[in-house]
Parts: structure tokens; sequence; C-alpha cells
């Protein structure tokens, strides 16, 4: 265990103990109930989590942001850190969805956008390997928008990590050291970057970021990403998105499931906050929750023969 990893265990360790509103959600957790669907030869998870209703209900529009103090300037003076890379804090985060659930926000306030920091998050997660750090875009899961951060939980949380390598997938650019792939008849919609080099990792993912859409209004493309590692390689999933929300999110009457998928969902972990929600989900539910927040294939595909054609 290097040095970061020891002070982030000190910090759970202290914040579940002398910090009342991570110690009563912590252990909320061991109530928590899930159901697995074996879909497609792959685990997916749903899980019944009443404390994240905040999350799942989050409103991001710009009147709503102006109206409350930002989460990660005005923290509660419980709330512990420890420092990375001088640029970012590591917090215990009190609504957990893992057992060991943290939020990794800037130290300055800047508006969440993934570009600047990537390499950044490959570092992280290099640092602790045992993690999985995960980015929610601005419109693509992330309840503060108006500042930049990551969040990291347990690698196993995350069952993408584990089915992966075994999903059918097409090399879509190769360099000496790093591969980047796009999942084949996949939902949802993914790209898997594999490097064991971080400067040719920060290249290919710029060239990823850069031929995605940007949709008018917006500054960067609409995404969710988890990177962890692997032996000597960093492995990142990106999600492309197109929408916020599906529709059964806003059906009224029994059509309504309150799912707000992020890079969690998207990895193949539902959180739902309503117990209604839990019992009567299916997985053909799910998969029309990808598809519609996911890329088309037609979108997929016309990213991949833009960034073939610079090769």
């Amino acid at each position: 265990m290097n040095e970061l990893e020891q002070q982030i265990e000190s910090l759970l360790l202290s914040q579940k103990k002398d910090w009342k509103l991570a110690c009563d959600n912590y252990a909320s957790l061991t109530h928590v109930q899930t159901r697995c669907f074996e879909g497609d030869s792959r685990l997916t998870i749903l899980q019944f989590n009443p404390e994240r209703i905040r999350s799942s209900a989050a409103k991001i529009d710009k009147a709503s942001l102006a109206a409350r103090p930002c989460f990660f300037c005005h923290r509660p003076e419980e709330q512990k850190s420890v420092v990375f890379n001088d640029l970012f804090e590591i917090l215990v985060n009190p609504y957990p969805i893992f057992n060991d659930h943290l939020t990794v926000p800037l130290r300055r306030h800047e508006k969440q956008q993934i570009a600047p920091y990537y390499g950044d998050m490959l570092d992280l997660a290099s640092a602790l390997p045992g993690y999985a750090l995960f980015y929610n875009g601005p419109k693509c899961g992330a309840s503060a928008p108006d500042h930049m951060h990551f969040q990291a939980g347990r690698r196993g949380g995350f069952p993408i990590t584990e089915s992966w390598a075994e999903a059918s997938k097409a090399i879509v650019r190769e360099g000496d050291r790093t591969r980047l792939y796009a999942l084949s008849d996949h939902l949802p919609t993914a790209f898997i970057l594999v490097s064991a080099d971080k400067a040719e990792a920060v290249e290919v993912f710029t060239l990823l970021y850069n031929e995605m859409d940007v949709k008018p209004g917006d500054y960067e493309p609409m995404m969710n990403v988890l990177v962890w590692t692997e032996g000597d390689s960093r492995i990142t999933c990106v999600f492309p998105r197109r929408e916020l929300r599906p529709s059964c999110y806003y059906a009224e009457g029994d059509d309504n499931i309150l799912i707000s998928p992020a890079t969690v969902e998207m990895s193949g972990l539902f959180v739902v906050p309503l117990e209604k929600d839990f019992r009567k989900v299916t997985y053909a539910d799910l998969e029309k929750v990808w598809r519609e927040v996911s890329i088309t294939e037609a979108e997929k595909n016309e990213i991949i023969r833009k960034i073939r054609e610079k090769v």
C-alpha cells in the first residue's frame, strides 16, 4: 500500500466514525438491496438506494445552480480531505453508492470539463490501483456541473471492468503502446482506450474528444468516462452521450422510472432511489435507457471514420 492509499484508508475510517452524516449514510448501505441481470452474457446490477434521491433528481439548470452555494467551495466543517497533485482534494462522499466512495474536486472553482484534467485522472488511477475513477459530464449525471470534479469507487463495483475484455470490439486506432477500441453490438455505446503510456493515452483521448459532436450551447461533448489500471496499462472507457435522461424519467404514472444515468449506470450498475422502480424494472427497461441516452450506431461509426482518416 502506497502513501496515498494509506492516507485514503485513514480518511475513510475517520470520516465514517467522526462525521455523523457519513456515519449514518455508510451504515445505511448495509440495508441496500440489489437485483442482478445476466443479459448479453454480462452482469448488470440494480441497486435500491433511497439516499441517492438528491443525485437522481438533481436540478442542474442555470437558475438552480445560481440559487445554491457550490457543494465543494462551501463544505461542512466535518468534511476532511487529502490533497492530490496540488490541484485536487480527495473527499469522502457522504451520499455513497459504494462502501468506499470518494469525490475528487479541483481546489479552485471551475466548470466541469475533462479535457484539461484527463492526465490528472490517469495519474490518480495509477496512484489508487484498487479504485476506478469516473467523470460525469456537465449534462451526463454531474449533480455539481459548476465545479470540476471526479469520483472514485472500488474497481469491482463497476461491472464493465470485468466484462470489457471479452466483449466484441474493433480496433479504431493503434499506437506503439496504445490501442483505441470501439465495442461492437454493445449497449451502451462505448470506446475503450488501453495504454501503457500516459502521453499516448492523452493524445488519443484528445483525438476522440475532438471528433465527438458538441451540441449548440454546450462547451464539451456529452460523455461519461471511467478509468482504472490493469497491470502496466491504464484502461479508459468513454461513453458518448446524446441525452441527459431517458424518456422513462419524464413519463407519468406507471411508466415513470426515476433513473438518471451517470457513469455508474453506463458501466452496468443502475441506482434507483424509489422502491417501486426497484421492484418493477426489467433488463429490457435498462437496455432502453442505454439506447436512449447513448449516441446511435451511425454516430459511433462516423466518429470511427473521422479518427481513421487521421491515421
